[in-house]
């Protein structure tokens, strides 16, 4: 549903938040080792993502990546049209530039409630609460007792 990079972006942020809560800061290897993505790709979209102030960095010894205490949960949705853009959440499912209730694509009233479900998650999840849902399976994706 996601281009790769939002993919990625999604899942090192919560990777992220994960070790934060446990008082880390994951560099670009352990992130891009612990989520299984190429480790270039992921250094060029944390950096975006620092660029677009959703988490910081720092160098050294115990440097790496973490958010601002101080900010507000990260919303999804914020991400995602970083990433991608508001199409996701306005566009035809068709891909027609001119649809809407008065000039329907053949997929508009089936996609159009889907398309607004969507919306409607990505506006009410964070980063930060999927880092702390408790979801089972979560836990063998992304492991929060790391050996250092």
């Amino acid at each position: 549903m996601f281009k790769k990079e939002t993919e990625y972006a999604l899942r090192a942020l919560v990777y992220i938040q994960l070790q934060n809560i446990d008082s880390r800061k994951p560099g670009i290897s352990e992130i891009a080792s612990e989520i299984k993505t190429p480790p270039s790709f992921t250094a060029k979209i944390l950096q975006r993502l620092v660029r677009m102030g959703f988490i910081q960095s720092s160098k050294g010894k115990n440097g790496g990546y973490f958010f601002d205490p101080d900010k507000s949960d990260l919303q999804l949705f914020k991400v995602i049209v970083a990433i991608e853009g508001e199409t996701l959440f306005t566009g035809c499912g068709f891909g027609l530039k001119r649809c809407d209730e008065n000039n329907p694509c053949p997929l508009h009233h089936s996609y159009a409630p889907i398309r607004d479900a969507i919306n409607t998650l990505v506006q009410n999840e964070t980063i930060q609460s999927l880092a702390t849902s408790d979801t089972s399976d979560f836990e063998f994706v992304f492991s929060r007792n790391q050996d250092s």
